[in-house]
């Protein structure tokens, strides 16, 4: 995990192949506040700027749901991949959550394949990795593979499982797609 330039800077001299700047850690170092989507694109860019200027280390970023609709996630991806990102991962979370309620919400899986086809549209060097990222906490682990085979046929590069947590639902999602998974 990675979280500006330094931390960029010491990872890859301690030899890591690849780093991660995820979102709560982003926000704890831009704002010092927990990860209530309060960060925006700009300063996300910017952290991501800052970081790959310090060294080589390649970054994989927490995109989270790409900053609001499919328009919003082909800026996302081209600000991001302006800035120097090795690969993002982009969810299908409702974010931010709804006011009141505990659990989070998943979008409808029209609006996450609409999502995924921006991302990998607005991409322009095809190096860089696009991860689609679903809850399998927040629906079912079928759901979650139900989503993963959508995704897959959009064309993103790997897919991002939360909430595995045994080792038949890790074998489920495995037996679903070609993609690596994370």
């Amino acid at each position: 995990s990675v979280y500006d330039a330094v931390s960029a800077r010491i990872a890859e001299d301690l030899g890591f192949e690849l780093g991660m700047l995820g979102g709560s850690t982003a926000s704890l170092t831009v704002l010092g506040d927990p990860d209530l989507m309060l960060i925006t694109l700009s300063e996300l860019a910017e952290t991501v700027r800052r970081s790959t200027r310090a060294g080589d280390l390649p970054l994989l970023i927490d995109a989270d749901h790409g900053f609001g609709n499919a328009l919003n996630v082909r800026r996302t991806v081209q600000e991001l991949e302006n800035a120097g990102a090795a690969g993002l991962t982009i969810e299908d979370t409702l974010l931010p959550t709804v006011f009141g309620e505990a659990k989070p919400r998943l979008i409808s899986l029209e609006e996450g394949v609409g999502k995924m086809k921006a991302a990998v549209d607005a991409r322009v060097d095809r190096n860089m990795s696009i991860f689609a990222r679903t809850g399998a906490n927040i629906s079912s682990i079928d759901d979650a593979v139900v989503r993963a085979k959508a995704y897959e046929a959009t064309g993103v590069d790997a897919l991002f499982f939360t909430g595995i947590r045994t080792r038949a639902e890790l074998e489920q999602a495995r037996a679903a797609t070609k993609l690596p998974i994370m």
